[in-house]
């Protein structure tokens, strides 16, 4: 053994000697790093086979060129100009794969400042849904509204590229205050007694939401902490209007984002009800007449 390093003192430099023991202890880390990157994934990525086969040649593919680049800053010695070299290249795929790097950085901006998250709902350009997945490249969304009214879940899953968090505006309707104003509008006719309607609308509104009067008070607490939300008052109310139809009555009130259509349901049914009773309050609603002439002497 003596003799070997007496060997290696005599004919071997000692600079390439050092240049060894650095990739040596280069290599070493950088397989330390891959083995637990790729523990890392196996472990967050259970169950999902092909996903964990994506992420682990990915981590190959890196610890190889991060090794590559090392290494060869250490044996070669105009190191200078490959570097150059890759520099303008990796800007070259940069600029060619541009889309790919905005959708890893919006990733980053929806886990850093968390526009929206697991379960929210949300609305970003034209897509409205339910959030369902969160991942590097892209999130899912579970579809409302489109050809479904009063926002109920069309059973599509939309995928959005995480780059979109850049250039779209996004509504959420689950952050800061878990419920949203809605409005209904009931016409009736100039001669109704619009003041007893406007009664009946109340007590109904008042009736349906009972139930969430105490829990809209507690988030409208905490939203008042929480975030910069003020409303002068979010008990329901009617506002009267008139227009070519006749009185509009205007129901608006606070309702959680998932219940709006069921809501909807129940009050117009109690309005329709209501109304059936009362001789002096008459809904309206356009109509169109079509008059057929029959000239005479034509076939």
């Amino acid at each position: 053994m003596n003799e070997l390093w007496n060997y290696i003192d005599e004919f071997v430099p000692y600079d390439v000697r050092l240049k060894v023991l650095q990739t040596i202890i280069i290599i070493l880390i950088l397989w330390l790093i891959k083995k637990g990157a790729t523990r890392l994934v196996s472990q967050n990525v259970s169950g999902e086979l092909k996903r964990q086969y994506h992420w682990q040649k990915t981590i190959q593919y890196v610890v190889v060129l991060i090794g590559l680049l090392l290494v060869g800053s250490i044996w070669i010695t105009n190191f200078q100009f490959v570097t150059t070299y890759l520099g303008l290249l990796s800007a070259g795929i940069a600029i060619a794969l541009k889309d790919i790097f905005v959708n890893i950085a919006g990733w980053f901006f929806i886990y850093w400042r968390r526009p929206f998250d697991v379960g929210d709902r949300i609305q970003i350009g034209e897509h409205k849904g339910d959030v369902v997945d969160l991942r590097m490249f892209q999130f899912s969304i579970l579809e409302v509204g489109s050809w479904v009214d009063a926002e109920q879940s069309t059973g599509r899953i939309i995928h959005i590229p995480n780059g979109k968090v850049f250039s779209d505006a996004q509504a959420n309707y689950s952050q800061g205050f878990d419920y949203i104003w809605n409005e209904q509008h009931v016409y009736i006719s100039l001669d109704s007694d619009h003041k007893k309607a406007q009664q009946i609308l109340l007590d109904i509104m008042n009736e349906e939401l009972k139930d969430e009067f105490k829990k809209i008070e507690k988030a409208f607490k905490r939203a008042e902490k929480k975030h910069l939300i003020s409303f002068i008052f979010y008990t329901p109310t009617v506002y009267i209007n008139l227009n070519e139809r006749g009185i509009q009555l205007s129901m608006r009130y606070l309702c959680p984002p998932r219940k709006r259509r069921v809501l909807q349901h129940a009050m117009i049914e109690a309005v329709l009800e209501k109304f059936r009773d009362e001789e002096d309050i008459r809904i309206v609603y356009p109509i169109t007449s079509v008059h057929l002439e029959n000239r005479g002497g034509e076939k």
